[in-house]
């Protein structure tokens, strides 16, 4: 195995602006909605934000642990962890579950970004002045159909990610993130204002916060694990390769609580700004994927300024997705460097394509293979159940298994040192008795179901 230098970020700023950019993107803007809406509404947010904080929370601390004391890629991390615990090397096994659930996401994430970035082009060349939900609604059903410009979307995405991959961790994406996700947040919360005046803010709010906990069952809890785990970035690899390049003297509990906050906080502002146009307009909560691209042109239509704001969105949208891709294939990147020895531009370069090839295959699941289906779903729904709802539950059940059971007491309470005794115990509590049945109840749960 070659040794492979890594970066380490240049203050804890720089990790929190990374780790919130990484967190903080499709996932919570493009997901988290449609998400929302298909289970249920405020009942479901209630489960997400119980899931997010505690049971997504006290892994993603174990996880950016393991990176951080083993200073590798994820399957080397856990490995000499391990190892240094008087473990078995086979512990690698779940950095390489997690590397898999990256590379699976980055394939399907990698399109929507591609949808995006088309979204913007739409905004900065002739905006959505003259859209309608009809009209929205149209225009999304023929970027569906349009396969070459899907393809090509698709590759300025990956073209863009792998920049900012090659150019390295400070003087790419931390560089970027400083900047851009601050502003993005108060786009958000511009955006969520705008609503508040526009109409039907009144009836998101009922509907964010009326929960209706009949229509809670293990598809909605299964559903609440997977976003709360998809969207704070918990067994995806990514988390524990930041961590690898995380400074010694950086608090690694105060860091995740401020990561988890930041991250539902963006969830809930995206809430309020796609749902009231949902509402005004007549539109399904519950409309997939595409719902994000068919409500907020609507809204941009409507606003004063509508043009200006809809380029800034969707350009800070688009770091935010490039962002958080960043942190889905730096750990392959990385793992490459490592074990194959090859130079950063050329590992990069064979990720990037590798995906992009792949990616063909998310694309045409939209139209041309729309009707191939396996148990009653498409490929881009197959490949979303497999990494969301089965290998993000069992990769954060078995980082928890292997923090609380196999990592000493000591080693974890050295390498986190939290300050208060209290915050420690809870944690280590938690780790080792509430987090692994509660993961492990839900995965079989769903599975069954």
């Amino acid at each position: 195995m070659a040794a492979a230098s890594h970066e380490q970020w240049s203050s804890r700023t720089g990790f929190l602006m990374a780790a919130i950019g990484f967190a903080v993107g499709l996932g919570n803007i493009w997901r988290f909605p449609y998400i929302t809406g298909e289970n249920g509404g405020g009942a479901f947010i209630l489960v997400y934000l119980f899931c997010a904080f505690c049971i997504g929370a006290p892994i993603l601390i174990g996880e950016i642990m393991i990176g951080r004391r083993g200073h590798m890629s994820p399957i080397v991390a856990m490995r000499m962890v391990a190892e240094a615990e008087g473990r078995s090397r086979s512990w690698g096994w779940v950095g390489a579950i997690n590397l898999f659930t990256a590379f699976i996401i980055s394939v399907v994430y990698i399109v929507v970004i591609g949808w995006v970035l088309y979204y913007l082009s739409v905004a900065v060349t002739t905006g959505f002045t003259d859209a309608s939900g009809i009209a929205s609604a149209a225009r999304f059903e023929r970027l569906m159909g349009n396969v070459p410009g899907m393809l090509l979307w698709t590759a300025v995405g990956l073209v863009l990610t792998g920049i900012i991959i090659y150019f390295g961790v400070q003087r790419g994406i931390e560089r970027a993130v400083r900047v851009l996700m601050p502003t993005l947040f108060s786009l958000l919360v511009l955006l969520a204002g705008y609503n508040l005046f526009a109409g039907g803010f009144g009836a998101a709010a009922d509907y964010v916060f009326s929960a209706d906990f009949s229509k809670v069952g293990p598809a909605t809890v299964l559903a609440a694990v997977g976003q709360a785990f998809f969207s704070v970035g918990v067994a995806m690899a990514g988390m524990m390769t930041f961590g690898a390049y995380l400074p010694k003297n950086v608090p690694i509990g105060g860091s995740v609580f401020i990561i988890v906050a930041a991250d539902t906080v963006v969830a809930l502002v995206a809430g309020f700004v796609i749902f009231p146009a949902v509402f005004k307009f007549g539109l399904d909560p519950a409309g997939g994927p595409g719902l994000v691209f068919q409500t907020l042109p609507v809204a941009f239509a409507q606003m004063p300024g509508g043009h200006i704001v809809a380029v800034l969105f969707f350009v800070l949208l688009t770091v935010g997705g490039i962002t958080s891709m960043v942190g889905l294939v730096e750990p392959v990147v990385s793992w490459l460097e490592e074990h194959r020895g090859l130079a950063r531009h050329a590992s990069t370069l064979l990720t990037i394509c590798t995906i992009g090839a792949l990616s063909v295959f998310s694309v045409l699941s939209y139209n041309v293979l729309a009707g191939y289906q396996v148990f009653g779903r498409d490929l881009n729904g197959v490949l979303d159940y497999v990494s969301n709802q089965m290998l993000l539950p069992l990769g954060g059940f078995l980082i928890a298994c292997f923090v609380g059971w196999f990592v000493s007491r000591g080693s974890s309470e050295g390498e986190l040192n939290m300050g208060n005794p209290m915050l420690f115990r809870l944690w280590y509590f938690s780790i080792r008795y509430m987090v692994p049945p509660a993961v492990l109840l839900i995965l079989v749960t769903g599975l069954s179901w």
